[in-house]
Parts: structure tokens; sequence; C-alpha cells
């Protein structure tokens, strides 16, 4: 079974309010390689060419905490979400 179809299987709780946050943008025009964008297993994080930041997508986030480790310049604040929000897993 592929990742992405496993990922479907678990169900969602979103918030308002992010749980994650990019501490300094400016950091991440830096960065070369941009690891955020392919450690995180859900794809949360997305370059933007257009509007050159980093986009983030954490209402999909399986919060495995990854990005904080991966994250060159330590920009990334993860925190869990609110009681209640985040990931359902449905198998354990």
């Amino acid at each position: 079974m592929r990742l992405e179809d496993k990922l479907f299987l678990n169900r969602y709780q979103s918030d308002k309010h992010s749980h994650l946050r990019i501490t300094d943008r400016d950091a991440c025009l830096k960065c070369d390689f941009k690891p955020c964008t392919y450690i995180c297993p859900s794809k949360v994080y997305a370059w933007s060419e257009e509007e050159n930041k980093i986009l983030t997508a954490y209402e999909g986030c399986v919060e495995c905490g990854s990005c904080r480790y991966a994250c060159p310049p330590h920009v990334i604040d993860w925190r869990n979400p609110r009681g209640g929000f985040g990931i359902q897993y449905k198998f354990g």
C-alpha cells in the first residue's frame, strides 16, 4: 500500500489556529535545499516560487515532528494541536 493511501485512512479535526509556524521567513530564503518540503510524510510544507516563501498546510499534519529536526535554520515552531484537534488515527 502506498503512503498516500495509508494517510487517506486517517481523519483530521482541523483547528482554525495553526499549530506550526515559521518564525523567520528570511531564513527560509537562505536555505538552499529546503528539507522541510521533502522530509514531511504528509507534504505539509511546499515552496511557492510565486510568493517566494514556504507555504504550510497544517490541516494534514500527522504530528510526527520530523520537520523540527530537518529544518537547518530551526525556524519551524511546532507544537501539539489544541485539545480535540489534529489527526485522529483510524487504525492505531
